[in-house]
């Protein structure tokens, strides 16, 4: 005799409840995360994506039924592919797969250390390398000052990415991202990126802030460049920026809210800047006394002078 299951629709309907309400925290979170790390405000990404900013923040909220359309809208604006919203992005690939799978297994030391391993193997270390200097962080960390003194100290070239993306362009480096968006922006930036190789076998390079979210361009950056996060705290960076008189990032009647987007976008790239050969805290720090950080970093013969 056989006997019938039976099945528990109450139990089913609980379930599937619990997973969909799983996934959509999960997809709340990596939309935040990749925002974050991009820069960009909810009310950006609602205009560069079309969906409008109550339903942006009801689906940062890890509320509501998304579309799949909808999520191609926010996958576009991002400059991500539309699986990334909902998977790691890892490929079908079984090699790949497996190891994927090791290294999550892996602590942070040792993911660090087979990184740094990989990279420095002939097949894909250069001869360069050690001559082309980037400098990564959050704007108001000091890259451009501290790009400038750097090249000079060393006697090689100094090259802006934001004004080299400008003079690709022909536009204002906001006016690239209002006009083409992330994708435009970050394909020009890649494009700069390889010319620079191209280019320069030393030079010294202050890169946008939101590189490290791009990772086949921070990838090759890291590959290709000795990187130097500088670093400050959120008070510092508001500070110098609103010294710049940038609007973009702070006014003196959003402080608050500037302040909240400087913390949430530094909390974001952290891990990501944190890949960088060197770290340099310019918070409490002069011009010459962070250069000499710096300095005594990628170039520990250089002598600079008191």
């Amino acid at each position: 005799m056989v006997m019938a299951t039976r099945t528990n629709p109450t139990a089913e309907s609980a379930l599937a409840n619990s997973e969909s309400d799983l996934l959509l925290s999960e997809l709340a979170h990596r939309i935040r995360t990749l925002r974050a790390q991009r820069g960009m405000t909810r009310k950006q990404l609602a205009s560069q994506s079309g969906v409008s900013i109550p339903h942006l923040a009801r689906i940062e909220g890890g509320e509501g039924n998304v579309s799949v359309s909808l999520l191609q809208k926010l996958a576009a604006a991002l400059n991500v592919p539309i699986h990334d919203l909902l998977s790691d992005g890892t490929s079908q690939n079984a090699d790949l797969t497996m190891l994927v799978q090791f290294l999550k297994q892996q602590p942070p030391a040792e993911l660090a250390r087979l990184r740094q391993t990989l990279i420095s193997t002939p097949e894909f270390a250069t001869v360069e390398r050690h001559q082309r200097i980037a400098l990564i962080g959050l704007r108001g960390a000091g890259k451009s000052t501290l790009g400038a003194a750097l090249a000079g100290q060393l006697e090689i070239p100094f090259v802006e990415l934001d004004r080299m993306i400008e003079q690709e362009a022909g536009i204002a480096i906001g006016e690239v991202i209002t006009l083409y968006g992330q994708t435009g922006m970050r394909r020009l930036e890649r494009r700069c990126i390889e010319r620079i190789i191209e280019t320069y076998p030393r030079v010294v390079v202050a890169t946008g802030g939101g590189i490290v979210a791009e990772a086949a361009t921070y990838e090759l950056l890291l590959r290709t460049f000795l990187t130097v996060w500088l670093k400050a705290q959120p008070d510092v960076h508001f500070e110098r920026v609103m010294a710049q008189n940038d609007a973009r990032i702070a006014t003196r009647t959003l402080h608050r809210e500037a302040l909240e987007h400087i913390h949430r976008m530094l909390d974001a790239r952290e891990p990501l800047y944190r890949l960088a050969n060197f770290t340099v805290d310019t918070s409490n720090l002069t011009v010459k006394q962070a250069l000499r950080q710096v300095v005594e970093n990628v170039q520990p013969d250089t002598v600079i002078p008191n």
